[in-house]
C-alpha cells in the first residue's frame, strides 16, 4: 500500500491491525506530542485517522475544528469520488454517503472548561470501505465507501486529501474570514436541518446551529441549545 505523505505543519503516525487512531492521538496528547500529528489505520475493511490540534481560543470556539475536519472531509472525498455521490453529516458527526450511515466524526479534548482553551483537541474520523454483511439490503441506512461506486478510491489518498483540506479550512477559520465560511459551507452539507431530530434526550425541529455551532432544537414554544461541547468523549 503506497504510504500518505502529509501537508506542512503535519506529521503521520501509521498504526495497524486492532489499533484505534483516536486514543493512540489522545495517550500521544497527553503525553505532550507536537499539534499537527496525524494517526491513522487503513484496514480493508475500514479506515480511520485523527489530528491532534492546540488550540488558542476557548474551547467553545475551539470546538469549530470538528465540522471544519468534516468539511475538509467532504471536500477530499468529492474531488476524487464520481460527481454523483453525495456526503452530508448529522449534527452529532454521523458521516452520510448518498443517504446512508458510512461512519463518524468524533472529538475529545484535554478538559471540559468551555471558557478555557484546551491544552489539546483531537478530531477523528472512521470510515467503513466494504460491508460488513453479503447483503447489504439488511441494512438499508448503512452504507460502505466502495458500494457506494467509489471502488477507486484508495484509502491513502482519501487520508492525504483530508489532511490538505482540513489544513485549508483551519486556515480559513483562523484568518480574516473567520468562521462565517466555514458555517457557509458547512450548513449545506448537514443532514436533517428543519425537520425533526432527537439528540441528547430532547427531541424537536433542528432550526439550525448558533455562532459556535450548538444545535437549536425547538420543542413547542421552547428553543434548546446543545453545544457541540456534547459531542466530546469522556
Amino acid at each position: 500500500m503506497t504510504q500518505p505523505t502529509f501537508p506542512p505543519l503535519m506529521s503521520g503516525h501509521a498504526l495497524s491491525g486492532q489499533d484505534d487512531p483516536f486514543e493512540v492521538a489522545r495517550q500521544k496528547a497527553v503525553l505532550g506530542c507536537d499539534a499537527g500529528l496525524v494517526t491513522y489505520n487503513l484496514g480493508t475493511d475500514q479506515m480511520a485517522a485523527a489530528l491532534i490540534l492546540a488550540p488558542e481560543v476557548p474551547l467553545a470556539k475551539a470546538m469549530a475544528m470538528l465540522p471544519a475536519c468534516g468539511v475538509g472531509f467532504q471536500n477530499a472525498l468529492g474531488a476524487l469520488a464520481p460527481p454523483e455521490v453525495a456526503v452530508h453529516f448529522e449534527w452529532n458527526g454521523t458521516i452520510r454517503i448518498n443517504g446512508a450511515a458510512c461512519g463518524r466524526l468524533r472529538a475529545a479534548s484535554s478538559g471540559l472548561e468551555i471558557a478555557q482553551p484546551p491544552e489539546w483537541l483531537v478530531v477523528g474520523f472512521e470510515l467503513r470501505l466494504w460491508p460488513s454483511d453479503t447483503e447489504t439490503g439488511l441494512s438499508p441506512d448503512d452504507t460502505a465507501l466502495y458500494a457506494e461506486g467509489c471502488a477507486d478510491v484508495a484509502a491513502p489518498a482519501l487520508l492525504e486529501a483530508w489532511t490538505r483540506h482540513t489544513l485549508h479550512w483551519i486556515s480559513r477559520w483562523e484568518g480574516h474570514e473567520g468562521a462565517k465560511a466555514l458555517h457557509d459551507e458547512w450548513r449545506g452539507l448537514v443532514h436533517n436541518m428543519g425537520e425533526p431530530v432527537t439528540q441528547g434526550g430532547k427531541s424537536g425541529q433542528f432550526l439550525g446551529v448558533d455562532e459556535d455551532f450548538g444545535m437549536l432544537l425547538r420543542d413547542g414554544e421552547t428553543t434548546h441549545l446543545l453545544p457541540l461541547t456534547e459531542l466530546l468523549e469522556d
